[in-house]
């Protein structure tokens, strides 16, 4: 078995593995908000693996619950933002006239704006809440689909198999599935897999400058803001969410590089 042929599967082993750790630690871990303060920044032992933060909650149990809110924020907002670019996408470039006008326009318009801020001043409404989040996040990362959909369709409604199919007789959904979106199924994925480590990284970094999901909630980057006063005394606070982060988005990004290259270089993984 060569190198490239099992190069994908350690980022998949590693996202895995978070994966686990966000799912089981409800029956693995104590309650993440049950706070003990004659144990406050007590180290890792035996029965809190990861120790205890400085209101003596554990840091096991608050960093399942902060992947939870992380990568249930990111997957769930990437989700719809690849259904809506897409049907879009679609949409604009099959109607084309005033409707595609109209729709890249809109697409240019949000655009034009950096992401981040999209978030943050929808997060401004409502802060803390997880909706006003989940929505900044979907409105920034709709466009990409939208805009590699909308050419993709352009172009396939031209092509010699869409003439083909509409002569023997098929019908404009058969067209849509099979010469539209069935070709950029892989595409479609390996973009939304970008798309969630991006808006890992968005949450995170809200949370860290205070913006964005509020206490008690525990998430990514809340948690390393919490334990910056304390990194002296208890580096392993500040060290878990910071590797942990660096890990997902890494480990995600690695993987979709390598499923990019396996076609290329005529590998199935």
């Amino acid at each position: 078995m060569s190198a490239r042929h099992t190069r994908w599967r350690w980022p998949a082993t590693r996202l895995a593995l978070v994966a686990a750790v966000a799912l089981l630690t409800p029956w693995l871990a104590a309650d993440p908000h049950a706070q003990d303060l004659l144990t406050a920044l007590h180290p890792p032992d035996q029965q809190h693996w990861l120790g205890r933060d400085h209101l003596g909650r554990d840091q096991l149990a608050r960093l399942g619950e902060g992947l939870r809110t992380s990568l249930g924020l990111a997957i769930a907002s990437a989700l719809l933002a690849v259904i809506l670019g897409t049907a879009l996408g679609v949409l604009a470039g099959a109607r084309g006239g005033a409707v595609d006008r109209l729709l890249s326009v809109c697409a240019d318009a949000v655009a034009s704006i950096p992401g981040l801020l999209w978030v943050l001043l929808i997060a401004a409404i409502a802060p803390g809440q997880k909706w006003a989040l989940y929505s900044g996040l979907v409105l920034t990362a709709w466009v990409e689909f939208f805009r590699l959909m909308r050419s993709h369709t352009r172009l396939a409604m031209r092509g010699t198999p869409v003439e083909a199919a509409r002569l023997l007789g098929f019908g404009g959904l058969y067209v849509l599935r099979w010469h539209v979106l069935h070709p950029m199924v892989g595409v479609l994925g390996r973009l939304w897999a970008y798309a969630v480590a991006s808006a890992v990284l968005a949450v995170s970094a809200l949370g860290f400058v205070s913006v964005g999901l509020q206490p008690p909630v525990a998430e990514l980057g809340l948690m390393m803001t919490e334990a910056l006063p304390y990194w002296y005394d208890a580096p392993w606070l500040l060290a878990t969410p910071v590797v942990t982060l660096v890990l997902v988005i890494g480990s995600l990004q690695a993987l979709v590089e390598e499923l990019v290259e396996a076609p290329a270089s005529g590998v199935t993984p």
